[in-house]
């Protein structure tokens, strides 16, 4: 295929793919910009949103296929079906944790569908440590100019894990 056709057969899809991600627990949801860090703040990694949780459980945004599941246990990689890849990283500075303080039995190449749990954690201990509460929800392979991301910040009401809209995917 010449580079015409492939742009043609591009732009007949570009647009028309559309994916919702949900809040991954309870709590509020804000812009990553507003994470305390760069990584995350400065979208190193990718577009996305963060939440700051009121409930120890995490769940899934986006229904599909974990292509990465850290060893502790504090960082998912979603793949869905059309191709989507979203990480959620539970707290700031969790990895030191070695996965203390942290609960689940998925494993790579498991499936899981939007809502399901990923993981409980103890927010006390993880707060003793040093870490800090933030949920980032991040759309790794989104570098494509054409994606328009469009957050639904919940300023009104708590966000509730597996049902409040938090971020839209257009384009992918």
């Amino acid at each position: 295929m010449d580079v015409t056709s492939k742009q043609e057969a591009q732009n007949k899809w570009l647009g028309k793919k559309k994916a919702s991600l949900v809040a991954v627990t309870d709590g509020s949801m804000i812009p990553i910009e507003e994470v305390p860090d760069l990584v995350f703040s400065e979208k190193m990694i990718g577009e996305g949103f963060a939440m700051i949780p009121t409930s120890n459980v995490v769940c899934a945004p986006v229904g599909g296929k974990l292509f990465q599941v850290a060893d502790a246990s504090h960082a998912f990689e979603i793949r869905t079906d059309d191709g989507l890849e979203v990480l959620v990283h539970v707290g700031l500075d969790t990895v030191t944790l070695n996965g203390e303080g942290f609960e689940t039995h998925l494993k790579k190449g498991m499936t899981v569908k939007q809502g399901d749990p990923l993981v409980k954690f103890d927010q006390e201990y993880l707060i003793s440590r040093g870490c800090r509460l933030f949920i980032p929800v991040i759309v790794i392979n989104g570098e494509n100019e054409n994606y328009r991301y469009m957050f639904k910040p919940n300023n009104e009401v708590e966000a509730q894990a597996g049902k409040t809209i938090a971020l839209t995917i257009e384009g992918y």
